[in-house]
């Protein structure tokens, strides 16, 4: 019995150590950073994967792409992991743990929000542009939807406080020493993953195609790469001889530089215009629905009697700055780094050659016009980088209309178009970008009494996104008609090149559209000059050089180099470096120096003018012409409350000191951010 008892006491004692060895490699485990990073980050992946291929309809994209590519999967994983370890080396190694894991997070929801309201996913280049992302998003957002992101947010930073506060901290130093061995072992192994990776090519470093490189080789190394890769790299064998030989002695002035000086201002040139129209596509191009009616019948028309084709464009939902970028430059935004915005980068600092500047070398003026924000994507001041002469944004426009949406409507922009015509005695190009497209599209019925009607659609709320949708491109191309009828009428000669900038950021895919392009729209070029119809099918870089060969001018170096060698076997790659010449390098092709200056930009075609300040009543109000919703009183560069009454008076709310009254002007103000865009002399 003694021994049987015995037997039992071992018993125990063996279970008792098994359980303590047990318990002791549980803890091991959960303090070990490096096991602990490695579970967290296969489970933020899968996370990010998820949300970026998220729909009602698909709920396991992340593990489908698992379980298809694992080893982009794993080497994204790795990425994350790299990122995570670096914890081991604080004291605070849960809060500095916890700080990355947010910050990963943030990035994946991000992206998985941003892909519901556009077709392009979210980069680093999207931080750049996070102040004109926040003013318009009350337009994809509900309010109930902003207060809880923003009450969310409040809970994680006073989490996150409490953490810092509260949370454990390792002392001991040499450990921490030996952790820093590992985890630069951890960032070695994922740089030489990368470069193995590149190298077999199962990833590239390219994206030609921005969404699609987000879905073939994960969010984590595709964000990544749009913070590492920017601007357009240096081109292979960069010299001066490198850069001449792209061109032909004829092509090349006597001081062997680019010629841009011309002296045929006498010449017959015709005006030339550009209207790029917000996300604007043929309805009955997109196969998964049917319309009552035809919605852009205007449209159609001139392509079947003017030169038209297929535009392929380089943003897909979004992206219109970019558009407009390739258009005027001629140079293609994939040099630059994968979404990558020039307008809120390198041409917020420099000059660039661009058909502006080519055009007023013949004595031309150039007008840029937008029916929104002055200051969105920084074009009050890039334009002056691309000298423009004027900037006439919705702050300078009268009797704008608004869609339910709250985006201004482009019949507004025909009065502005003959008024850049008018304004100048010499030839005109005028860059004229709509809005009224834009999106989000409503999933609920909006439009009471809709002209056009969607009669069949893959569901409830994509019907009435596209009836929306198709409602706006019909209202569009009733200004289209306004406008050819306008400028038919003048005895000036005139070309206009209209194309949609990118198609509708709702829920597209290839099999929708008749042309199997996401990056598709139309284009076509109307003039009043009996132009033979010449159709051909154009990238938005190459839109540019088409429409001045048109009219048989050949000015400015890109447009020069596009018309004589886009033939060549290195067409896009010298294109590429010439790109690099004139924003990055050495400008070997401009002898050596950059010969552009930014223009004395006027805000508005038409003057804001002050005929006289009044006071009645122990009101001031001011008189004078011009006058817009965006007009306020200003005294020694402060705005004061104002009363809009009309174009020729604005009263002022509050009280002045009366021997300060006769100073005031009229600046033009930005709603949103409250910048002062001009204020009368």
């Amino acid at each position: 019995m003694e021994k049987f008892d015995k037997f039992e006491k071992l018993d125990r004692k063996v279970e008792e150590t098994i359980h303590e060895v047990e318990t002791m490699d549980k803890r091991k485990f959960y303090k070990n950073i490096f096991a602990y990073s490695a579970l967290a980050a296969f489970i933020i992946n899968l996370l990010m994967e998820t949300l970026g291929r998220f729909s009602t309809t698909d709920f396991l994209g992340g593990l489908r792409f698992m379980v298809s590519e694992p080893v982009i999967f794993l080497y994204n994983t790795m990425i994350i992991f790299a990122t995570l370890v670096v914890a081991a080396v604080f004291k605070r190694r849960l809060f500095v743990s916890t700080i990355i894991t947010v910050f990963w997070l943030t990035i994946g929801i991000s992206n998985g929000v941003i892909l519901t309201q556009r077709m392009t996913p979210f980069t680093v280049k999207d931080l750049a542009i996070i102040e004109d992302g926040i003013s318009i998003v009350t337009t994809y957002l509900k309010t109930w939807h902003i207060v809880l992101i923003g009450v969310g947010v409040l809970i994680v930073l006073a989490l996150l406080v409490l953490l810092f506060i509260k949370g454990p901290q390792k002392k001991d130093p040499k450990k921490r020493k030996r952790n820093l061995l590992g985890v630069i072992l951890v960032i070695a192994m994922t740089f030489g993953s990368t470069s193995f990776m590149v190298n077999l090519g199962i990833v590239e470093t390219f994206f030609g195609n921005l969404a699609y490189a987000y879905r073939d080789y994960g969010v984590a190394y595709c964000f990544i790469n749009t913070w590492m890769n920017t601007g357009i790299s240096k081109p292979s064998g960069y010299n001066e001889e490198r850069m001449l030989d792209i061109f032909d002695k004829k092509e090349l002035g006597d001081d062997n530089a680019m010629l841009l000086d011309y002296k045929d201002e006498d010449e017959q040139h015709p005006n030339i215009l550009f209207l790029q129209l917000e996300s604007f596509l043929d309805p009955l191009s997109i196969e998964c629905i049917e319309v009552s009616e035809d919605p852009c019948p205007n449209f159609r028309k001139l392509m079947r009697e003017y030169s038209s084709g297929d535009l392929t464009v380089p943003a897909c939902g979004a992206g219109t700055a970019n558009v407009e970028f390739e258009v005027l430059t001629g140079i293609s935004v994939k040099f630059f780094g994968p979404g990558e915005y020039p307008y809120k980068s390198i041409l917020t600092e420099n000059t660039m050659e661009n058909m502006a500047y080519d055009l007023k070398s013949l004595g031309y003026s150039a007008h840029a016009i937008h029916n929104h924000r002055g200051v969105f994507y920084n074009r009050n001041t890039v334009f002056a980088n691309m000298g423009f002469d004027t900037f006439t944004s919705v702050e300078y426009m009268k009797n704008v209309a608004k869609t339910p949406k709250n985006w201004a409507k482009d019949g507004v922009l025909t009065e502005c178009i003959t008024d850049a015509l008018k304004s100048t005695e010499s030839r005109d190009l005028i860059y004229t970008i709509s809005v009224q497209g834009h999106g989000k599209y409503p999933g609920e019925k909006v439009l009471e009494e809709p002209v056009i009607k969607v009669t069949s659609a893959p569901d409830e709320e994509l019907k009435w996104k596209y009836e929306y949708y198709v409602n706006q491109i019909y209202e569009m191309d009733i200004f289209i008609g306004e406008l050819i009828e306008e400028l038919s009428k003048m005895d000036e000669p005139v070309i206009l090149a209209m194309y949609g900038d990118h198609i509708p950021a709702i829920d597209l895919t290839e099999d929708d559209l008749e042309s199997g392009n996401l990056y598709g729209t139309q284009y076509l070029v109307w003039d009043n000059m009996g132009l033979k119809k010449d159709d051909e099918n154009l990238y938005t870089y190459q839109l540019g050089a088409h429409v001045l060969d048109m009219v048989d001018m050949q000015v400015g170096t890109v447009f020069t180099y596009q018309q004589n060698h886009h033939n060549s076997e290195s067409y896009l790659e010298d294109l590429k470096a010439i790109g690099y010449d004139m924003l990055y390098g050495k400008y070997h092709i401009y002898g050596g120096e950059n010969p552009f200056q930014p223009s004395d930009m006027k805000m508005g075609v038409n003057d804001i003018i002050i005929e006289e300040v009044v006071e009645i009543g122990g009101r001031y109000y001011i008189k004078g012409l011009n006058f817009t919703p965006y007009s306020k009183i200003s005294l020694d560069g402060k705005t004061l409350e104002t009363i809009y009454l009309g174009e020729t008076v604005i009263g002022l709310l509050e009280d002045v000191d009366p021997e300060e009254a006769p100073n005031m002007k009229v600046s033009q103000i930005d709603y949103k951010s409250k910048e002062i865009l001009s204020t009368t002399e």
